[in-house]
Parts: C-alpha cells; sequence; structure tokens
C-alpha cells in the first residue's frame, strides 16, 4: 500500500495524540515518531506546535469555520432556522470533538499563556467563531429576517455557548450520554429564533 504524504501522517499522529493524552502532552517528538517522519520533516510542514493544533482543528474537526464564513458571505440562501440549525449541528460536533485535545492546557496555567499568545499572534483563538456567526447574523438582519433590535452578538455567544456546554456537561451523569444531535440542534435554533426574528424567523 501507499504511504500517505509526510504531511498527512504527521496531521493524522497528531489528531491522535492530542485525543489521547491531551495538547500538552502531545509533544512534537511523540508527533513525528508516531508520523514515522523526524522532528525537523515536522517542522517543515508546521512552524510551532500551535500552528499544528490549528491546522488539526482545521481539517480533521468538523469544518465549523467554512460553514460560518460561507453563511455570511451569502446570506438568504435557505431559512434562518435550517442555517442555525445547521450551525448548532456543526457546533456541537466541533467542540465535542475539540474539548478533549485542548482541555489538558487548563491544567497547567504558564502553557496556556503561552498557547494564547501564540493563538494571538496568528490571529486565532476560540473567540473566532463567536464573532463569525455574529457576521451571519447581521447579514441576515440586513436583508429583514432578524429582528433590527436583536443584540446579535448575545445571540451568537448564546448558541456557541449552549453548544461548547453540550459537550462537557453530561460526562459526569449516569448514562454519560449527552442529549441527541439530532434534537437538540433543531430545538436550539427554534429557541435562539424565538428571541431574535421577526414575526416569522422561519422564513
Amino acid at each position: 500500500m501507499e504511504q500517505k504524504p509526510a504531511r498527512v501522517r504527521v496531521l493524522d499522529a497528531a489528531h491522535e495524540l492530542m485525543l489521547t493524552v491531551g495538547l500538552a502532552r502531545a509533544t512534537t517528538k511523540e508527533i513525528a515518531k508516531a508520523a514515522g517522519c523526524s522532528e525537523a520533516a515536522l517542522y517543515k510542514y508546521f512552524p510551532s506546535k500551535e500552528e499544528l493544533f490549528i491546522q488539526v482543528l482545521r481539517e480533521r474537526l468538523p469544518r465549523l469555520t467554512p460553514l460560518l464564513r460561507s453563511l455570511a458571505a451569502e446570506p438568504g440562501r435557505r431559512t434562518p432556522e435550517e442555517n442555525l440549525t445547521e450551525i448548532a449541528r456543526q457546533a456541537a460536533l466541533f467542540y465535542e470533538q475539540s474539548f478533549p485535545i485542548a482541555a489538558s492546557l487548563y491544567a497547567e496555567t504558564q502553557l496556556k499563556r503561552r498557547h494564547d499568545e501564540a493563538m494571538r499572534q496568528m490571529g486565532s483563538g476560540p473567540h473566532l467563531p463567536i464573532e463569525e456567526l455574529d457576521a451571519y447574523l447581521r447579514a441576515e438582519q440586513a436583508l429583514g429576517r432578524i429582528g433590527p433590535d436583536a443584540d446579535t452578538f448575545a445571540a451568537a455567544s448564546l448558541l456557541l455557548g449552549a453548544c461548547a456546554q453540550r459537550a462537557f456537561a453530561y460526562d459526569s451523569t449516569p448514562t454519560g450520554e449527552r442529549p441527541p444531535l439530532d434534537d437538540f440542534a433543531p430545538r436550539l435554533a427554534r429557541a435562539l429564533l424565538a428571541g431574535i426574528s421577526v414575526a416569522d424567523g422561519r422564513r
């Protein structure tokens, strides 16, 4: 069987290690070893572990950012309810899969500070989906499909906050099961629209 390209192997190895041991403990040395290449080869494709982390989020997890950007660029393609349902679905999956990767950062304060600073320098960070969802809602507002007085930033924060909460709030329950996504996403979209839409937010 033909071997995968080195960049793909590095991303696969990084994703697996970040899921199993956490971002803090997934060193570039271990990632390179798991990918079957040298650290020098890893750095050829990814100048830092932070850059590698960002690419894992972009290429191995549900594609939340492209969805938000495409909707903001072309609002009105479907109803707000349909769009927000799909956003909630992708956001819930994204947070469910990304939290196990990033959670270990919160146990090491200095490492998290360095990581946060690197994210800022690269123009990335967990605040971006909120800003992008806010941009989409403002675009819908301009079309008259979201109420003119609606606080779109608060609405974006509420929707994504609920999706993030679903990712970790249910692990300690007796069953450890999260609310079913096919039920959670449309209910969340409808609840949000009840507060920000015009007379018929589903149009």
